[in-house]
């Protein structure tokens, strides 16, 4: 087959052939990519609003949802996003299809994670790497497109640890390292509220942490309520980032 990419000079290494005897056009030319059963990929955008001069804390704030239009969780509210295209990074991923959903662009948007869980997507292995941006409310424009039914600014709390709580208890938790049994559990509420789109949902997300220098994070839905998939995960990790930073 022809090689992925047109311009591959840099992956010559010490430029010396394989066991097999090939050189990298060789090794390229009979390379099947459907050796491997291969999963897709997606981006999803936590995009925050404030009120006000500028964003001092947590409360108050408002984030971009879109409404599904089609399997799976039609009809569930989800953070905007989807699939990477094979020639495109994925920071291009989460503006694209943010534009393509809400019609909202030019964001400073930050990579905060990566979602993987095999059974997380009826479709195929999907696996999500989630970006996150803060904005003025009053400064972008809000329009539903693409496979959105609808895109709305929806209130957002956040009820449970607070960051400040769950550090002292890390600073506490002598011999994580040395014992990886040992894990610290966190239980949060997401509240999610539309009065003008009938959207009053809650959800419920354990946070679990292992180690204390290097550390095991997950985030885990106990209870989506009407947030599809584990979006409402995505939301939690990323009001937690930013509430540690505020």
């Amino acid at each position: 087959m022809t090689a992925f990419l047109n311009d591959f000079s840099k992956f010559y290494g010490t430029g010396e052939k394989n066991e097999a005897g090939q050189n990298l056009e060789e090794f390229l030319e009979l390379y099947d990519p459907r050796k491997y059963e291969t999963p897709s990929n997606t981006t999803d955008a936590v995009i925050f609003a404030y009120e006000g001069e500028s964003c001092d804390s947590i409360d108050g704030l408002k984030v971009l949802l879109v409404k599904r239009s089609n399997h799976p969780s039609i009809g569930y509210w989800a953070l905007p996003g989807g699939f990477a295209n094979m020639r495109e990074n994925l920071d291009e991923t989460a503006r694209r299809e943010l534009e393509e959903e809400t019609g909202v662009k030019g964001l400073v948007m930050e990579q905060i994670a990566t979602y993987g869980d095999y059974d997380r997507d009826p479709r195929t292995r999907v696996i999500t790497t989630a970006y996150m941006a803060v904005v003025p409310e009053n400064a972008v424009k809000v329009q539903a497109g693409d496979d959105a039914a609808d895109a709305v600014w929806c209130e957002v709390n956040l009820q449970g640890v607070s960051t400040e709580e769950r550090e002292n208890d890390l600073k506490c938790y002598g011999g994580a390292v040395s014992n990886p049994k040992k894990q610290m559990e966190y239980h949060y509420k997401l509240h999610v509220k539309n009065v003008s789109r009938g959207l009053d949902t809650e959800a419920e997300i354990v946070q679990t942490i292992r180690g204390e220098l290097v550390r095991e994070e997950h985030f885990q839905v106990e209870k989506a309520g009407e947030i599809a998939v584990d979006h409402s995960a995505i939301i939690v990790q990323a009001l937690l980032t930013l509430k540690k930073r505020l």
